[in-house]
């Protein structure tokens, strides 16, 4: 019970820490650069995102979590070679688009990173179908999110 606690806990570190490196990308562009674009139509108001990203990586975490409850690491590596990986692509997206100010770059990315999300989402399947559910939402926001960077990509190229 103790050992299930503390892998739950890491893992939400984890994935919390990643949405918090991430947010190291974005601090300064959200500020001077984010609100001088053109955004398509359906762009959410700026305060939606941080709370559903927060809640995005806690299911992350539940959901690796209840995988590992299943198969421990040992008996999940892809699922959880994949579940890192998505994790670092998630950062690296926020790097290109906010940090470096390429919508181009960053589009190209988060379609690597949803391909990367889904094929975790059938991994973790394999394991859990509630892990598979849990990330759903997350594939469900990244695959809007495609919708925003095309948009802003096109709208100020």
């Amino acid at each position: 019970m103790m050992r299930s606690l503390v892998v739950l806990v890491s893992l939400l570190v984890l994935c919390l820490g990643a949405g918090y490196l991430g947010s190291l990308a974005t601090s300064e562009s959200v500020r001077d650069w984010y609100p001088t674009l053109a955004k398509p139509r359906w762009t959410p108001p700026d305060g939606v995102f941080a709370p559903v990203w927060t809640a995005l990586f806690v299911l992350m975490a539940v959901a690796a979590w209840r995988v590992w409850t299943r198969s421990r690491f040992k008996g999940a590596r892809l699922a959880f070679l994949l579940f890192g990986l998505q994790l670092v692509l998630n950062v690296i997206w926020s790097v290109l688009f906010f940090g470096l100010r390429m919508p181009g770059a960053a589009l190209l990315e988060i379609l690597l990173l949803w391909t990367t999300i889904l094929t975790t989402v059938l991994a973790f399947r394999a394991h859990s179908i509630i892990a598979a559910l849990l990330l759903m939402p997350y594939l469900a926001w990244v695959g809007f999110a495609i919708y925003l960077n095309y948009g802003i990509w096109k709208l100020n190229s």
